[in-house]
């Protein structure tokens, strides 16, 4: 089976979770005999073709500049040219059995190619543009961006959700039928220590704190949504119990800024780092040594970061929302926390460093519920069937099979 991949990230332009999640599923589908093509735009560098250690090939689109454009309008730009890339990709390789989707930032070119090859397209929503609003279209670039959603929901022959509370949302947002959504959940690498010894944890882990001081480590995009002021608002009573705790946030965003005022606000700054963007390697070293990873989302689709922490043995505190709801399980694998309330998330940061003999059950449960249950072996097994299943549909039915 070959497959094409169309998607807006995909190494080194990696911003969140759906670049992620592409960088690892590609090669899982590779190791279970698919041919995958990575169709994406050049971002941020990277050979225009080249193909991965695992057998992944990628093509890269050269992109407009975006200076002097308003995002939209870039981004309808750069998928004329994945449309006309992906034609002549089609030629060089022979043709796709299927195409894959991921988002509604390629949603265009997708749904063109789809038409012009007239093979079944499969579609991942990683997030809404009206979830992230908190139910609501915030101006006109969200409203547009809720269109390309519908557009691409609409278009597909099957819809994935990484989530049972993802999916729900297709379905009220979008109308999408609940038997079109099929829900693959992100997967994950268990993550051994990068510490070669005990001496060299201690040394990576003094460059955030002394021995004798606690770390609560989040990692992720600076945003709104991450509920990172609740955070802050709640770490005046975690110092309260532990005044010589440090908060790690790592990440870059739009939000950055007014977090920093924030903290100086609470008088918290000497007791708060802003790590910045941290590379892969930086944020798998933190999950090792952190008391407690903290992830405080008021909207999450999935939670991918926290299942990084269940991977790594790092202690768990999240907000119950949406998938987080469906990764933890409270007080079995970490502890959940009402989102919005700082007093709760104060409770869980200080449950668990108060209690190291139930925290470290927790630990051991999450680790085997990582390996056992997110393993990218399993989930590249659960979208393959996905593809099956379409193929199986659309070679029965009439639609591609005529010329029009």
């Amino acid at each position: 089976m070959r497959v094409l991949f169309v998607s807006w990230e995909y190494a080194p332009h990696i911003n969140g979770g759906l670049g992620k999640h592409v960088m690892e599923l590609a090669p899982a589908l590779v190791a279970l005999g698919c041919e995958v093509h990575v169709l994406t735009p050049r971002l941020s560098g990277g050979a225009s073709r080249e193909s991965s250690a695992e057998g992944v090939i990628v093509h890269r689109v050269e992109a407009a500049q975006s200076s002097g454009y308003g995002f939209i309008s870039f981004n309808a730009e750069v998928n004329q040219a994945i449309e006309l890339a992906g034609l002549r990709v089609s030629g060089e390789v022979g043709g796709f059995d299927l195409i894959h989707n991921h988002d509604w930032l390629t949603a265009t070119a997708a749904a063109a190619l789809k038409h012009a090859w007239k093979i079944p397209l499969v579609a991942t929503i990683h997030a809404t543009e009206r979830g992230r609003g908190q139910g609501r279209l915030l101006g006109p670039q969200a409203e547009r961006i809720h269109t390309l959603e519908w557009m691409l929901t609409y278009e597909a022959w099957r819809v994935i959700a990484c989530s049972h509370f993802m999916a729900n949302q297709i379905h009220e947002y979008f109308e999408t039928p609940p038997d079109k959504i099929d829900i693959v959940a992100n997967g994950v690498r268990i993550m051994p220590t990068p510490f070669a010894s005990e001496a060299e944890w201690l040394n990576y882990r003094r460059r955030f704190a002394e021995d004798d001081q606690p770390i609560a480590y989040y990692v992720g995009r600076i945003v709104y949504e991450k509920g990172l002021h609740i955070l802050l608002d709640c770490w005046p009573s975690v110092l309260q119990r532990y005044p010589r705790a440090r908060l790690v946030i790592a990440g870059a965003g739009p939000y950055l800024n007014e977090l920093k005022d924030q903290a100086r606000w609470l008088d918290i700054s000497d007791s708060v780092i802003f790590a910045g963007f941290i590379s892969d390697a930086e944020r798998d070293q933190l999950y090792h040594v952190a008391s407690v990873a903290v992830f405080p989302s008021l909207y999450e689709p999935f939670g991918m970061v926290a299942l990084e922490a269940m991977a790594a043995n790092c202690p768990l505190v999240v907000s119950a929302t949406g998938g987080l709801t469906e990764v933890v399980t409270p007080h079995v694998t970490g502890l959940t926390v009402q989102p919005g309330n700082p007093q709760s998330l104060a409770w869980g940061l200080l449950h668990t460093l108060t209690h190291p003999e139930w925290t470290a059950k927790r630990i051991e449960n999450a680790f085997a519920t990582a390996r056992d249950s997110f393993g990218w072996a399993t989930i590249a097994t659960e979208t393959l069937s996905v593809y099956k299943h379409v193929l199986s549909v659309w070679a029965a039915d009439s639609w591609g099979k005529w010329e029009g």
